[in-house]
């Protein structure tokens, strides 16, 4: 028969994980959704969230329990019994933890493959024929010839360089060069980044996609935007003293009104960058 401590104790600690899960399933504390992999983060987040309010609530449950418990009791003066070698608690909190771990790393590789972060990049013969001689390092999406963004004639190419303190688009379509990033809605968009100097980070978290800037290493990044609106673009890379200043805006427009914009912007193709 357990105490009546330890009965509140595991009766409040339901009571916090259904509370927990009811509050994550009822009030989005995240920001919007703006992107086709926003969705896909967003549910490893919320697994993971559970598990650390699991986690949390447990623990701190049993060394409240212990404190109670197990507290010196008045006119005792000696210390407590040397307990050691319990091998099945050994087991117990041994094989707790890892079976943890190994299932938060496979859901998350599922979440990135899900994401397109495991595809080849090496290949940039299918996207990127005026850069076919160069190597693609790294980057998150689908690049490979059979996939969707390279079968769409819809795929808007941009090209983003980073320099500190600012992010400069060219669309090489138009001859487009503008310090905000336009893109139209439920179409995929295909990214190849550069950096003039340091490493910057180029970090939507509307999108839920970071991805690093390298100088001297191109990467790419793709990606499907789903919502019209603005939305912060934040440099998340430590890039020198005017770190903090180095944001732009990723427009998000219907594709009537890109394709306006487009039209309207791309007479400056004269401008050189």
């Amino acid at each position: 028969m357990l105490p009546p401590t330890a009965i509140y104790t595991i009766l409040i600690s339901i009571a916090l994980i259904i509370a927990s899960i009811w509050a994550n399933d009822n009030f989005n504390f995240l920001p919007d959704v703006a992107s086709a992999n926003a969705p896909i983060y967003d549910e490893l987040f919320k697994v993971l969230f559970v598990i650390g309010i699991i986690l949390f609530v447990g623990i701190t449950a049993l060394v409240v329990y212990s404190l109670i418990q197990f507290r010196r009791k008045p006119g005792e003066t000696e210390d407590g019994l040397p307990i050691e070698d319990n091998l099945p608690l050994e087991i117990l909190w041994t094989a707790i933890p890892a079976i943890v771990v190994l299932f938060v790393g496979l859901y998350s590789y599922d979440i990135y493959e899900r994401m397109g972060g495991m595809q080849s990049l090496s290949d940039a013969h299918g996207q990127h024929s005026m850069h076919a001689e160069e190597r693609i390092w790294g980057g998150i999406g689908t690049t490979s010839k059979e996939s969707a963004y390279t079968k769409a004639s819809s795929l808007v190419n941009v090209e983003l360089t980073a320099m500190q303190f600012a992010f400069l688009f060219n669309y090489p379509e138009g001859g487009i060069i503008s310090g905000e990033l336009h893109v139209p809605a439920g179409q995929p968009v295909s990214m190849r980044m550069e950096s003039k100097d340091v490493i910057h980070a180029f970090w939507v978290p509307e999108f839920r996609l970071k991805q690093d800037v390298i100088p001297g290493q191109p990467t790419v990044l793709n990606f499907t935007p789903t919502k019209p609106g603005r939305y912060p673009i934040i440099c998340a890379e430590l890039c020198g003293p005017y770190h903090g200043g180095m944001r732009s805006t990723v427009v998000v427009e219907e594709p009537e009104e890109y394709q306006a914009w487009f039209k309207e912007n791309s007479k400056q193709s004269e401008v050189e960058l």
